[in-house]
């Protein structure tokens, strides 16, 4: 009886927002042709593949500003012709020097150093081997090693009893085994434990890549605020071998290349070790482009229409176009802001702001919607939802079932407010009659699907987010993801769905409900 009384209640809602003005006349403007007319300019040669902070990706900012511009989006508060900059950086190493029993290695060759690093000297009299440099619940290579003032030796990896990992006790490896974030944690327990430096061994690093030694930029980054980390130098295998020991090098490697226990090997080498690591920080930038049309007596309450424009750049004279994505998001977010301008100055305005936002640096780790989540320009208490468009004009080869050309992925609508997917039905069944698959709303799913878009960073936020996506295929991340491979009858039946919902969420009478809590794990990014 509940039920049928909340149905009917949100069905009534729903009339009412829909007869207010005639949405259809405004979807109606959204059409293939413009979609693609928009998409060949995005994923065209010129926008050079916009990667993050390089001259296509500011190509592309600049064109999106000027189309906000034209349909007469006023620019985001506190922006600069639409644009919301935020600092990326990058090091260049000025020096790099390391010796071991009073020889020089040679950087590029013996050993290189991590992009974590910081500028530091250090000194210390041994070096102490501690496995794979872990410390938890189930395994600890540190017990019984006092590691205070010296330098450590550690493998990377993690270790396995059989098939079962012995830190998650599970098939499932656990954080220690990731490139990225387990390296991260074995630095921070070093420098926790009082270690100087930490000399590292992959077996994946035989040897040091040829331009290793030239380079001594990195690649740019996302400023984060980092726990301290003890000092990273990547040995080659001939300099661990060097140092350890040809035979016994040989044997720790293989252990490690099959997860065996490194915990009760325990030996130290009584050599003078001296590191000199120098390096200045450079800022550079990138931009979210921002514009919005404003509500009328909810005009204080926000919802935003978001998609990311960069993609990933070229490499020599290949471009990796981006077209599908995430060009087709970008499009329909400039599309949906065309649609939404018109209805305003037809007098049909919505009664909550709209926010369009094109976000740079989601291919990179989703920086650009982290920054703004972390400096919004509107308030996220404010915000009643995200809709976030990230894949929307090809179809996944994958999906054996239903009609493949008239489905997508809805993901998020469980997650934070019940009213989500209430709405999305409606709006479908009255609209746009698409299949709604919802299977990537498991956390669970390999996939991780939830975690690899902009809607992510508002989700953490408390914000409603629903993410519309069309699933991966063999161009995916390829130079052949093409203007020339999308379905624009598709596409644009998805476009005029998020539409739709977004038309609904900017006129009901209240901001969406946030009673559903976020389930364990939910709020936080899992390892890339």
């Amino acid at each position: 009886m509940k039920k049928t009384i909340v149905c009917t209640a949100l069905l009534a809602a729903f009339a009412a927002v829909s007869a207010q003005s005639n949405p259809e006349k405004y979807a109606a403007t959204i059409t293939k042709e413009d979609l693609k007319k928009q998409l060949t300019i995005i994923a065209g040669a010129e926008m050079e593949g916009r990667e993050t902070a390089t001259e296509g990706q500011r190509k592309a900012a600049a064109y999106i500003a000027d189309q906000f511009k034209q349909f007469g989006l006023l620019p985001a508060p506190s922006t600069k012709n639409y644009l919301q900059e935020y600092p990326l950086f990058y090091d260049t190493i000025v020096k790099t020097d390391l010796m071991i029993g009073g020889t020089g290695l040679e950087f590029g060759k013996d050993f290189s150093s991590g992009q974590s690093n910081k500028t530091k000297k250090f000194t210390a009299s041994e070096i102490v081997f501690v496995g794979y440099g872990i410390t938890d619940s189930n395994y600890n290579d540190y017990a019984d090693k006092k590691v205070k003032g010296k330098v450590v030796l550690m493998f990377a990896g993690e270790p396995k009893s059989d098939s079962l990992y012995k830190v998650t006790n599970t098939t499932r490896p656990s954080k220690w085994s990731y490139q990225t974030q387990g390296v991260n944690a074995k630095l921070e327990l070093a420098e926790k434990k009082g270690a100087k430096a930490v000399l590292f061994i992959s077996p994946l690093t035989v040897t040091m890549r040829p331009e290793v030694a030239s380079m001594r930029k990195t690649s740019i980054y996302y400023p984060r605020k980092a726990a301290k980390a003890a000092t990273m130098l990547t040995l080659s295998h001939e300099a661990a071998a060097k140092l350890i020991g040809k035979e016994k090098f040989e044997a720790l490697l293989a252990q490690s290349k099959n997860g065996r226990l490194l915990s009760d090997e325990k030996f130290t080498i009584s050599q003078k070790v001296e590191g000199d690591f120098e390096k200045l920080s450079v800022p550079v930038y990138s931009s979210n482009v921002v514009g919005y049309i404003k509500g009328t007596d909810r005009k204080k309450e926000y919802v935003v229409l978001t998609a990311h424009y960069d993609h990933l750049g070229k490499r020599g004279n290949v471009i990796s176009f981006g077209a599908d994505d995430d060009g087709s998001g970008t499009v329909t977010v400039l599309e949906m802001a065309e649609a939404f301008a018109k209805a305003k100055a037809g007098g049909n305005g919505p009664r909550r702001s709209i926010i369009f936002m094109t976000v740079s640096g989601e291919e990179k780790g989703l920086w650009g919607s982290q920054y703004y989540s972390e400096h919004p320009l509107f308030p996220l208490k404010k915000t009643t939802v995200d809709l976030n468009t990230d894949m929307i004009g090809r179809i996944d080869p994958t999906r054996k079932y239903g009609d493949s050309m008239n489905y997508v992925y809805v993901i998020g609508e469980d997650k934070l407010s019940s009213d989500l997917m209430p709405i999305t039905e409606e709006v479908n069944k009255q609209f746009t009659k698409l299949e709604l698959d919802r299977k990537f709303n498991d956390l669970k799913d390999p996939n991780r699907i939830y975690y690899r878009s902009d809607h992510f960073n508002f989700a953490k936020k408390g914000v409603p987010i629903i993410f519309y996506f069309n699933g991966t295929h063999a161009d995916y991340h390829r130079p052949s993801d093409t203007v020339d491979k999308i379905n624009f009858g598709l596409m644009t039946r998805r476009a005029h769905l998020v539409f739709h919902t977004a038309w609904v969420m900017a006129n009901r009478n209240d901001m969406l409900k946030r009673d559903i809590p976020l389930p364990a794990g939910a709020g936080e990014r899992p390892p890339r």
